[in-house]
């Protein structure tokens, strides 16, 4: 039996059907339970919807992460993104599910539930006043319609392409079409790039209308990415002793994800640090209140423990060789990332002057909730049901890529 034959034989294993229940159990009850706050308590309807929020942005993050991964290896090649490929393409795929968990966001904008500068148009507020008509209601979910269609193209043709590549005899063919994703996805980074800054302003920024940041699109970029490499991390860890990855990934594989993700941990603290620094030496009121509000009480802990834990714990950690190529010891890494990243997310989002407080943000105790909890286990659940159906469409390698054989020479080499 050759290469090809035996994985386009292979069965996704057992366990992924029975993880995708389990998902969409748990993701269905609490998305119930969040919603139906939504909708029957409009006493807590922002209150639900800021958290409903807080999971979209992050499960969201990790789809659209898959997206921008996914361009990043057609464009740069390598052998760790032959072996994460799919679960990047399969993350890509999962822009539908992701609109559908928009739709609450979007009625939330147009009901004034959720955003307070929907209840600062048209008042004596300058700067509200200032960034009109970019800040209206339609405006901003017509935005989030275009970011879909044109997150929804770049899949598209990354996705057929890959697929026609698997379908193709012919080592030649194959080879062009690798050459072809790579010159695709030159331009196409720079379109992922500006459309991901605009949605994050858009999605998170506004959340403090008075407040801005030069800089957020492309934290929010290299955020998104380190979720969805973390993510990756993780779910390769579990399969890795399961056929076909079994005879592919190697500990060398794993030891380059883990330098990507020492990377962007670099990067994600020389982002935020570098905000902070030209912020804090304008010495705008305007700007500067954004942190003085998270640098007191709780939020100022919460703040400190991101340094430690979301930076400086990571940054020594990965530096280990050894560890790097332990699949086990880098996604209980991984993993952890993935929680701080949450903690991040809340950062960003629970600050956030609520409607009704006229441009104030609240302290800690006032605006944190259980929903903040809850809302993004609904999400998940709902998101990782549709991610595990895209995965199991596919094998889990890209059977006739050109550089599969070195890719797997590479993973067992020293």
């Amino acid at each position: 039996m050759n290469r090809e034959e035996e994985f386009i034989n292979y069965n996704a294993p057992a366990d992924l059907n029975r993880w995708r229940t389990i998902a969409l159990g748990i993701g269905g009850i609490f998305s119930i339970v969040i919603l139906g706050i939504a909708v029957f308590f409009p006493e807590q309807r922002e209150q639900a919807l800021r958290s409903w929020l807080l999971g979209f942005i992050f499960w969201g993050g990790i789809g659209i992460g898959g997206l921008g991964i996914l361009i990043l290896q057609h464009l740069t090649g390598g052998a760790w993104g032959i072996v994460i490929r799919r679960i990047a393409e399969a993350c890509s795929r999962t822009l539908p599910i992701i609109a559908v968990l928009f739709v609450p966001i979007a009625v939330g904008v147009a009901t004034h539930s959720i955003y307070e500068w929907t209840h600062l148009i048209g008042t004596d507020d300058k700067i509200v006043e200032w960034k009109q008509p970019y800040l209206t209601e339609h405006w901003f979910i017509i935005r989030a319609a275009l970011y879909f269609v044109l997150w929804g193209i770049m899949a598209y043709f990354l996705n057929k392409w890959s697929l026609q590549q698997d379908q193709t005899d012919d080592f030649e063919t194959a080879l062009k079409m690798a050459e072809d994703l790579s010159k695709f996805s030159g331009p196409t980074m720079v379109f992922y790039v500006l459309v991901v800054s605009f949605a994050a302003i858009d999605w998170v920024m506004t959340l403090d209308p008075h407040w801005f940041s030069t800089i957020w699109g492309l934290l929010f970029a290299v955020s998104w990415a380190l979720s969805c490499f973390c993510f990756s991390v993780a779910l390769l860890a579990v399969l890795a002793n399961k056929a076909p990855l079994n005879r592919i990934l190697g500990s060398r594989h794993f030891q380059d994800i883990g330098k990507l993700m020492l990377a962007l941990v670099m990067v994600w603290a020389y982002f935020n640090f570098s905000q902070f620094l030209i912020i804090w030496s304008g010495n705008l009121p305007e700007e500067t209140r954004w942190y003085l509000t998270r640098m007191e009480g709780t939020w100022g802990v919460i703040g400190i423990l991101l340094i430690v834990f979301h930076f400086a714990f990571p940054f020594l950690v990965l530096l280990n060789r050894d560890l790097k190529r332990n699949a086990k010891w880098l996604a209980a890494t991984a993993i952890f990332i993935l929680i701080l990243r949450l903690v991040d997310m809340f950062y960003l989002i629970g600050p956030s002057p609520q409607i009704g407080m006229d441009g104030k943000s609240a302290d800690f105790m006032n605006s944190f909730s259980w929903m903040y909890l809850v809302a993004p286990l609904g999400v998940g659940g709902i998101w990782l049901w549709y991610f595990f159906g895209e995965l199991m469409k596919r094998p889990l390698v890209p059977i006739n890529d050109p550089y599969l054989e070195s890719a797997i020479n590479h993973g067992k080499g020293h």
